[in-house]
């Protein structure tokens, strides 16, 4: 990422640039360096490629935010950076000689008038971008559930003009260039070519006095606050949907989603497979020995475990209903302790001197484990 550009400073725009001198912004640079300009120049051709990925990426309100706040690392290791060959910058030209359903060079052949067209308005209001929001939490909290208030930055109405975009609140118009219809249609020898009218970008209307807060666009960025609850049992990777907590549309459309991604930090005893809970417990080589009780920790309480005579190093103990919750459900996952014999590592002389006695006084006797393998490697060596 250290040999990307600045995507501002490749488009030659300031961090605030409004939506519509972006887009002025980039047809400049993408007219100017567009291969059939600049043939065999290979210079050209990686800026209009480069011109390209920066306008793919500043156009979109999620995009612009994420890039606002981390840089090229948003969009690192395919998190959801600039589509595959970033932004067609041929989009441009298909705007003027159509392409793709609309307005083409051949839509108005040998017909139509050359001042206002005949074209309907395009730019109405429109759903504002969806957003997502990383939410660490403990395995302990996604076991029994937790709400959370959390906080970030998204597409507002302006409350300078109300969303208007005008700053005396009244200062729309028609656009005289197009007569309203958002379009305009020049002749091109024979041929009558329609396109979105470059005064009004396809609106119909022009703001007189536009506000100075968001340049005439309706909206700012505005800090936000929202209560989440996460569900008892949600899995690591779960979504979260916050209807309308997203970006507000442009022209007051409605608004987009909030996505939450919640992610459950691992845990220092417990490991989480679907609903159900996996620990290794250390058990003292006395009691594996002689049997007795081991105490081991749930997501509820403490629980005891019987443990019998003659228990071997890795044996499994089951406790169901001491797993983790089932999401919707009143039903919970098991719990599998793995015992871990733990043998002594530091000895004095006498614990040295008895532990050779009680050795010396099992002499051939073997144990389950042993007997086990010795049957398998008589086996292997015949």
């Amino acid at each position: 990422m250290a040999d990307k550009r600045d995507y501002y400073e490749v488009l030659g725009v300031s961090r605030d640039v409004s939506a519509e001198e972006l887009k002025k912004a980039y047809r400049k640079l993408a007219v100017k360096f567009h291969p059939d300009k600049n043939p065999d120049d290979k210079s050209a051709e990686g800026k209009f490629k480069e011109v390209g990925e920066a306008y793919d990426v500043l156009s979109d309100d999620q995009k612009r935010a994420a890039y606002d706040r981390y840089g090229h690392a948003a969009f690192a290791g395919g998190m959801g950076g600039p589509s595959a060959g970033g932004h067609d910058p041929f989009d441009i030209f298909r705007e003027v000689f159509g392409g793709g359903g609309g307005g083409g060079i051949f839509e108005q052949f040998f017909g139509g008038a050359g001042g206002g067209g005949g074209g309907r308005r395009r730019d109405g209001p429109q759903r504002g971008s969806d957003l997502r929001y990383g939410m660490e939490i403990s395995l302990e909290e996604a076991a029994h559930g937790v709400e959370r208030e959390i906080e970030y930055d998204r597409s507002a109405s302006c409350k300078t003009c109300s969303g208007s975009g005008s700053a005396s609140g009244g200062g729309k118009k028609t656009c005289r260039t197009c007569g309203g219809v958002g379009q305009v249609i020049s002749s091109r020898g024979f041929f009558q070519i329609q396109q979105t009218c470059p005064d009004c970008t396809g609106s119909g209307e022009m703001i007189s006095d536009p506000c100075r807060t968001c340049s005439g666009t309706g909206r700012t960025k505005e800090r936000t606050k929202v209560r989440v609850k996460v569900p008892a049992g949600i899995e690591d990777g779960s979504r979260l949907r916050s209807t309308g907590n997203g970006d507000l549309g442009v022209k007051n459309g409605p608004a987009g989603d909030l996505y939450i991604v919640v992610q459950v930090k691992a845990h220092e005893i417990f490991e989480r497979e679907g609903n159900d809970l996996h620990c290794d417990i250390p058990l003292s080589f006395g009691t594996a020995a002689l049997g007795g009780e081991l105490t081991v920790p749930t997501m509820e309480a403490k629980a005891s475990v019987k443990v019998p005579a003659g228990t071997q190093n890795g044996t499994t103990f089951r406790l169901r209903g001491k797993g983790m919750k089932i999401l919707g459900e009143d039903r919970f996952g098991d719990l599998y302790v793995h015992v871990q014999i733990a043998v002594p590592t530091k000895l004095n002389a006498e614990q040295r001197e008895k532990l050779d006695e009680f050795a010396k006084s099992l002499g051939e006797q073997t144990s389950p484990m042993e007997e086990s393998f010795f049957e398998k490697a008589k086996k292997f060596f015949r």
